[in-house]
């Protein structure tokens, strides 16, 4: 089996942008953890500094490749953190 990871640390994420399965919207300085195995990208954010991770709501997302992975990854994390600067929302990232 093939897979990859990545982490962004420190993404101050505007208020109502990230949501998640199991803590509902948080916002503030977070990390953002996207593993890409069996064609899937799975994306978890937590509080920078805390053990606790929360699925990102929509995730995992069908990714072909492991590049196609590392550039989701990417436009999450620019998603997050610049929600009003027109780029694609996290809401159309995870519900294409």
């Amino acid at each position: 089996m093939t897979w990859a990871s990545w982490t962004t640390v420190g993404i101050h994420a505007r208020p109502g942008t990230v949501r998640t399965e199991e803590a509902g919207v948080i916002e503030g300085d977070l990390t953002v953890h996207t593993t890409w195995s069996e064609g899937e990208a799975h994306v978890a954010v937590q509080y920078t500094g805390s053990a606790d991770w929360f699925t990102m709501v929509g995730s995992p997302v069908p990714c072909e490749s492991e590049e196609a992975s590392r550039n989701f990854h990417q436009a999450v994390v620019e998603a997050m953190r610049d929600a009003e600067e027109g780029g694609p929302s996290l809401q159309e990232l995870f519900n294409p």
